[in-house]
């Protein structure tokens, strides 16, 4: 794995966190009754990007530190993962080659 395919892995990684972690603790309009004309009740008040961002980065920096170290091993392979999607790998039956 090269220097940008493990910065695009790690990218892909933290969206994939931050994605996640955006509705906890968001505090709604609604929730704190206190919705201001023309918006949606669902609408944030507080939502502590902040946080979310820095904590997301430290998650995703763990997870990308597994996910590179698995890659870099070799313990899965590129052949490992194309024989786990193969048409019939799942059903038991013998896929000829």
């Amino acid at each position: 794995m090269g220097i940008v395919s493990g910065l695009v892995l790690f990218a892909v990684i933290w969206s994939m966190v931050f994605l996640i972690a955006l509705p906890i603790r968001v505090q709604t309009q609604g929730d704190l009754g206190d919705v201001v004309p023309g918006t949606h009740a669902g609408s944030p008040e507080h939502h502590h990007l902040r946080k979310k961002a820095f904590w997301t980065t430290l998650v995703a920096l763990v997870i990308w530190g597994i996910v590179a170290t698995i890659i870099l091993s070799g313990w899965i392979t590129v052949d490992d993962v194309e024989s786990l999607f193969r048409a019939g790998a799942w059903s038991g039956r013998e896929i000829d080659g």
